[in-house]
């Protein structure tokens, strides 16, 4: 048995792409997945409430899709805002490839799939969204959490996705604790099992 997971950076597994049919913005959207990454037969029950919860996203702008996978959420903020740059973040090489082919076959030009290195140390996130990777353990994700949401510009607001029994309540409760007094934590919305979580940066 493999022992690649969803945040392998190279997944050593022979590529096997397969094409699924799901909705995005509003529309039926034919795109492709593979094995090794996050969720590939649909988009997850996390990312879909978080779709359905999270507001309308700014019209332009810097965004971040911090745990892309093979891009869902990257993809639903481009076709929304397609004055924005989307930088969609992850460890995992194959996922990203996918990315870029799933923005390409929806002739999405703004959309910069790169590992977390490659995105300018001087830009500044107009929103970030995320259903992160909580299975990476509690202090990689609070690294990643301390990392990106100071990004956040002045009158920001990041959006996250937590399943309650993976530990929603505590990342809350860590986030208020750990960023910096003009970030405030709020749980936005309930469904199936999740938390929606609101960081706004005054």
């Amino acid at each position: 048995m493999s022992s690649d997971h969803y945040f392998s950076p190279a997944p050593g597994t022979v590529l096997k792409t397969r094409q699924i049919t799901v909705q995005l913005h509003g529309q039926d959207r034919e795109l492709t997945t593979a094995n090794s990454v996050f969720s590939p037969a649909h988009i997850d029950t996390g990312t879909e409430v978080l779709l359905k919860y999270a507001p309308q996203p700014p019209v332009d702008g810097h965004f971040l899709d911090l745990g892309c996978g093979w891009g869902p959420i990257a993809l639903h903020l481009a076709l929304a805002s397609p004055g924005a740059t989307v930088w969609a973040v992850d460890v995992n090489e194959r996922a990203l490839d996918l990315v870029r082919t799933n923005a390409a076959a929806l002739g999405l030009t703004n959309i910069n799939a790169v590992l977390a290195l490659d995105v300018p140390a001087d830009i500044s996130f107009r929103t970030i969204w995320s259903n992160p990777p909580i299975r990476v353990g509690k202090d990689e994700l609070h690294g990643l959490m301390q990392t990106w949401l100071p990004r956040l510009e002045s009158e920001a607001d990041a959006w996250l996705v937590v399943q309650r029994n993976l530990g929603s309540d505590s990342l809350q409760r860590w986030l208020s604790d750990e960023l910096p007094a003009t970030f405030e934590t709020t749980r936005e919305a309930i469904s199936k099992g999740f938390r929606v979580l609101q960081v706004h940066h005054d």
